[in-house]
């Protein structure tokens, strides 16, 4: 079985604001891979942002490397929004009808994979990612592969 982490981070600038992603993908070895930033657009929330994040991570992957290989992959979701691995895990209940639905994209998209686990880690271990979104809402990157 195959095995990648993948580095997201969600920001919203104003929350709700002008809002981008990042995601770094990584193989077993923790070598970087790909990586994206992308401007979402505004009257967006950090957690909304949270979970876009992780959305374009896990339907990249499975545009990069094929749905027969994500089947077989376990994918580690590494971020700093503790909310969004909280929910993830079934710790937190989702109670806005926005995340609700990303929610459920999510919890989809997860169906296609062997496994995916989500573990939340302090920012200063998410500077790539984080990089990524503020160069997006920069203006730097929008949909844009750096690697």
């Amino acid at each position: 079985m195959k095995k990648f982490t993948i580095y997201t981070d969600g920001g919203s600038r104003g929350n709700p604001g002008r809002a981008g992603i990042g995601v770094v993908i990584c193989n077993e070895k923790e070598q970087e891979l790909k990586k994206y930033g992308e401007y979402l657009g505004d009257n967006l929330t950090n957690n909304e942002a949270e979970y876009q994040a992780v959305i374009f991570a896990l339907k990249k992957f499975k545009a990069l490397f094929g749905k027969k290989l994500a089947e077989s992959t376990e994918i580690e979701i590494k971020s700093d929004s503790e909310f969004l691995v909280l929910q993830a895990n079934g710790k937190y209940k989702v109670i806005d009808e926005k995340i609700q639905k990303l929610f459920i994209e999510l919890w989809n998209l997860r169906l296609d994979f062997k496994n995916v686990k989500f573990k939340h880690i302090p920012r200063e271990k998410n500077r790539e990612a984080d990089r990524m979104v503020n160069e997006a809402l920069d203006g730097l990157s929008k949909n844009q592969t750096l690697l």
